[in-house]
C-alpha cells in the first residue's frame, strides 16, 4: 500500500520545485534564528537569497555532529522551549549527546513519515506490531510506535530485552510485525530455537529492522530463522528519527521521503558532491522541520542514491543499504577495513554462529586484527584437527575479502554478549 501517493509518486520536476521552495524557507528560518548558521553563512559571504536552484545547495557549509554538540543543548533550535512538545537525544556513547526537539507540527510530520515507512514495509491495520526497541531519549522506539499506530496496527510496546518474554508476547498477542535491530532479531531467533519454538508456525510475517549497519547475508539468516520478510529502514535523530527512508516489498533500496529531506552523496575526503549512482557519504538537509532543521548534515553513512522509478510505482529516490560508516572504518596496516566485510564472510560459514567481535590491537608497532566468532557446535573445540581446518578456512576467506591477514579465535556458543540495542562489535584497543 502507498500511504501518501501524492508525495511518494510525484514527478521529479514537481518534487524538485517543492524541495527548492521548502529549502528557501528553511534557510531563511535558520539564518534569522540560529546564530551558528548565520555566522557560517556570513563567513562564506552567502545570504539565503543567493540560493536560487537546488544545485546551489553545494555552496552551503556542512553541519557536523561536532556543531550539534558544541551548541548543546538548545543552541541550534529555531523556536523557544515553550513551543517544544518533545525532546530526544542521540544514543552516542562518547561526549555530550546530540539533543533534538519537536514542535507539535514536527510531531505530526514525524508520525506521518513513520506511517509512510511502515506502510512501505507492508504493515497494515490488520497487523500486530511488537516494538522491541528501547523507549527513552533514543528516537527509534517512539517514532516507529506512533507510525504503527497511525496506520491502525495494534502496538505491543515490549521495549528492548527480556527475550523469553518477547517470545511469550509474540505467541500470546499474535505478533505479525517485529521492530528492533537486526542483531537483536537474530538473538530472538536463537532463543526461540533453544526454547523449542518453531517460528515457521508463528503468525510473525514481517521484520522492520534498523539502527545499525547489516548485510544481505544477515538479512537471509534472519528471514530463514524467523520465517519472515525482513526489511531495512533508516533514520537518524539529527534529521528526524525513523521515517527518513525504508524499503518496499521489492527490497531494491530504501525510498527516501524527498518531500521532507534533500539528500546528497559526497566524497567523504573532499566534500565534492557526487552524481546519483556513485557511492559516497550521505548528507541530509531537512526542509520541513520547525524546531530543529539541519543544513547539509554529514551522516558519515556510506550509500548509493538511485533516482530510477521503483517497480512499486513510487518515484522517490532510493538509497542502498548503508554498507558502512566512515567512522566505523578501521585502517589496519594501511588497509581500509569495514566490519560489514567481515560479517559477510562469517554469515556464509555454516559451522559458526552469526555473532562476532572484532578486536584490533598492536604487537610492538604492528597492527593486529582479531576476529572472535562463536561455534555452533561446542564439541568441535575438542576435535582439534577439524577446529584448525575451520580456522584456516575463515582466515583464507577473510584474506580474500580484506587483503590482509586476520587472527581467528573460535569460542563456545553464547560467549559473545548479546544486546537488545545496537550491537557493539568493534573494539579498537590501539586508541
Amino acid at each position: 500500500m502507498i500511504w501518501d501517493k501524492e508525495n511518494e509518486c510525484m514527478s521529479r520536476s514537481k518534487l524538485e520545485a517543492l524541495q527548492l521552495e521548502r529549502l528557501k524557507s528553511t534557510l531563511n528560518r535558520v539564518y534569522t534564528k540560529v546564530p551558528q548558521y548565520k555566522q557560517k553563512l556570513d563567513k562564506l559571504g552567502i545570504k539565503p537569497e543567493d540560493i536560487k536552484t537546488l544545485k546551489d545547495l553545494s555552496k552551503l557549509p556542512f553541519t557536523t555532529k561536532d556543531d550539534l554538540r558544541d551548541n548543546y543543548p538548545f543552541g541550534l533550535f529555531t523556536v523557544p522551549k515553550k513551543e517544544l512538545v518533545r525532546i530526544h537525544a542521540s544514543s552516542g556513547t562518547t561526549g555530550k549527546p546530540v539533543v533534538v526537539g519537536y514542535t507539535k507540527n514536527d510531531m505530526e510530520t514525524w508520525t506521518g513519515l513513520a506511517a509512510r515507512m511502515v506502510s512501505l514495509a507492508g504493515v497494515t491495520d490488520n497487523d500486530v506490531g511488537q516494538m522491541a526497541f528501547s523507549y527513552g531519549l533514543f528516537t527509534g522506539g517512539f517514532g516507529l510506535h506512533y507510525g504503527l499506530e497511525r496506520v491502525g496496527a495494534m502496538v505491543v510496546p515490549a521495549s528492548g530485552g527480556n527475550t523469553e518474554k518477547q517470545l511469550m508476547l509474540m505467541k500470546d498477542f499474535g505478533t505479525t510485525a517485529l521492530v528492533c535491530t537486526p542483531s537483536y532479531a537474530l538473538y530472538i531467533a536463537e532463543v526461540a530455537e533453544k526454547m523449542g519454538i518453531d517460528m515457521s508456525k508463528s503468525p510473525l510475517r514481517l521484520g522492520l529492522f534498523g539502527g545499525e549497519p547489516w548485510s544481505e547475508e544477515m538479512r537471509s539468516e534472519i528471514e530463514r530463522r524467523l520465517s519472515i520478510v525482513a526489511t531495512d529502514n533508516y533514520g537518524l535523530s539529527e534529521v528526524m528519527g525513523p521515517g527518513v527512508s525504508g524499503e518496499c516489498e521489492f527490497k531494491d533500496g530504501q525510498h527516501i521521503a524527498e518531500d521532507h529531506f534533500i539528500v546528497e552523496t559526497i566524497n567523504p575526503d573532499t566534500g565534492e558532491v557526487l552524481e546519483p549512482g556513485q557511492k559516497g557519504e550521505l548528507v541530509f538537509t531537512s526542509i520541513t522541520k520547525e524546531a530543529f532543521p539541519v543544513i547539509r548534515f554529514r551522516t558519515k553513512d556510506l550509500s548509493i542514491i538511485n533516482q530510477d522509478k521503483c517497480a512499486c510505482g513510487r518515484t522517490t529516490a532510493r538509497m542502498a543499504r548503508v554498507s558502512a560508516r566512515t567512522d566505523d572504518m578501521l585502517i589496519i596496516r594501511g588497509v581500509n577495513v569495514f566490519p560489514s566485510q567481515i560479517e559477510s564472510v562469517i554469515l556464509n560459514i555454516d559451522a559458526v554462529a552469526p555473532h562476532y567481535q572484532i578486536n584490533v590491537y598492536k604487537t610492538g608497532h604492528l597492527d593486529v586484527l582479531e576476529v572472535m566468532v562463536e561455534l555452533v557446535d561446542e564439541t568441535l573445540l575438542e576435535r582439534y584437527g577439524e577446529l584448525e581446518k575451520l580456522v584456516k578456512t575463515i582466515q583464507h576467506k577473510l584474506h580474500n575479502v580484506l587483503s590482509i591477514n586476520a587472527k581467528v579465535k573460535l569460542v563456545e556458543p553464547n560467549t559473545i554478549e548479546r544486546t537488545a540495542g545496537k550491537a557493539k562489535r568493534v573494539f579498537d584497543h590501539r586508541k
